[in-house]
């Protein structure tokens, strides 16, 4: 039983569970007009951060970018000119040897140059970009090792002055040997072999292979 107020007693107990009245979901936005920030966002109302508005300023400058390549398709169509004008320019020699004649072929190429030429334009002004080049794992900040650059001229000179006085296997040997040590190779003997053998190979290479003799040097009458 319950006890009445009015009799002395306490005030029945009321219930403790309390019914939550569930939220109404707001109105949809009337057609043609932007709706407002969702509850509990932190984006400001009217704020154009996203994506597509990044993407769209980011297309404009991308493009202005990529009109360098213009000077490329340029070069290309000036390149596959030339080879035209100076193809027309040619003679007719035609033999039973060669019956096409030396026109067609430099036509051909220089036809094939206005044409990637153009295909390449246009693919610029829709839009088209070229990959990166994957470069390689290089340390940009690393300074240059003139000491190595200097000892690889130095082995070129050397032999470039001393091929027609001591020939080219003398002079080779000292070209690839040089190379090797400018490189940091320090196996001397083993490196002078190996260039003993490369010179000798190139000089028969040339010689009977190829029907160029070259310089022997002091080594005339012996090779």
């Amino acid at each position: 039983m319950t006890t009445r107020p009015d009799r002395g007693g306490d005030p029945p107990p009321r219930s403790a569970a309390v019914r939550s009245v569930p939220e109404q979901p707001a109105a949809p936005a009337a057609e043609g007009t932007p709706a407002g920030p969702a509850a509990g966002s932190d984006a400001p109302a009217g704020s154009d951060a996203g994506p597509d508005h990044a993407g769209a300023a980011a297309t404009p400058a991308a493009r202005r970018g990529d009109r360098a390549q213009y000077g490329v398709c340029a070069f290309l169509a000036v390149v596959g000119g030339l080879v035209i004008a100076d193809a027309l320019r040619t003679g007719h020699a035609i033999s039973t040897a060669d019956p096409i004649g030396p026109k067609p072929v430099p036509l051909l190429l220089g036809a094939l140059l206005l044409v990637v030429a153009a295909i390449y334009a246009v693919d610029v002004a829709r839009g088209g970009r070229g990959e990166p080049e994957a470069g390689e794992d290089v340390d940009l900040t690393t300074p240059v090792d003139w000491r190595t650059v200097l000892l690889l001229i130095g082995a070129f000179l050397v032999n470039a002055v001393l091929i027609d006085r001591l020939g080219w296997v003398i002079s080779g040997t000292l070209l690839f040997w040089g190379s090797a040590f400018a490189l940091g190779n320090r196996h001397h003997v083993r490196n002078l072999l190996i260039a003993v053998a490369l010179s000798l190979v190139t000089f028969y290479t040339f010689a009977i292979g190829l029907g160029v003799s070259l310089p022997a040097g002091v080594l005339q009458g012996i090779l």
